[in-house]
């Protein structure tokens, strides 16, 4: 060990190997969708149906760029999860317990995106797209070495849900 490879340790007076850090890259693409939801067991108003102007955040991470200098293309992630989120887009977003949902099912057909048994809170929005994100990058020529790090779907300017694995 060379002096300059070495930090001291002022406990012990004694040098000791620098443990290199290595500090992940991080890209983030956001998309934009208006989206309408009802809480059914929400116990105030969100259990009307309602909606919102969302940002879904998705950010990817790679302790190493690759032979473009990049984490991976924007393109790539634009490509992964557009078709997705143009089903939610000016959807209704509803539990299949919900006792309305056949009637909104029957009303609105394909704008309607059911949650099985489960509400569409922006927390279970922001995992699902987590998933499905994931899923659709395992099928890409995407390196193994960048890692989907996290979804984040706005509800309103100052409210975020995050999901991260």
């Amino acid at each position: 060990m060379t002096p300059a490879e070495a930090v001291p340790c002022l406990r012990f007076g004694r040098l000791f190997a620098a443990i290199p850090i290595t500090m992940p890259f991080r890209i983030s693409k956001s998309f934009e969708i208006e989206s309408g939801h009802l809480l059914s067991k929400h116990p105030d108003k969100c259990r009307y149906p309602h909606g919102h102007s969302r940002t879904v955040e998705v950010v990817l991470a790679a302790d190493q760029l690759d032979a473009h200098d990049m984490v991976c293309d924007f393109q790539m992630v634009k490509s992964a999860l557009a078709t997705f989120l143009e089903k939610w887009d000016h959807a209704l977003c509803l539990n299949t317990a919900d006792p309305n949902f056949e009637f909104y099912h029957r009303a609105y057909g394909e704008r309607v995106i059911p949650f099985a048994d489960t509400d569409p809170t922006t927390e279970i929005m922001a995992k699902t797209i987590f998933e499905e994100l994931r899923r659709q990058l395992a099928g890409t020529a995407l390196p193994r070495v960048v890692r989907l790090e996290r979804v984040r779907v706005t509800e309103t300017s100052t409210t975020w849900a995050e999901y991260s694995a």
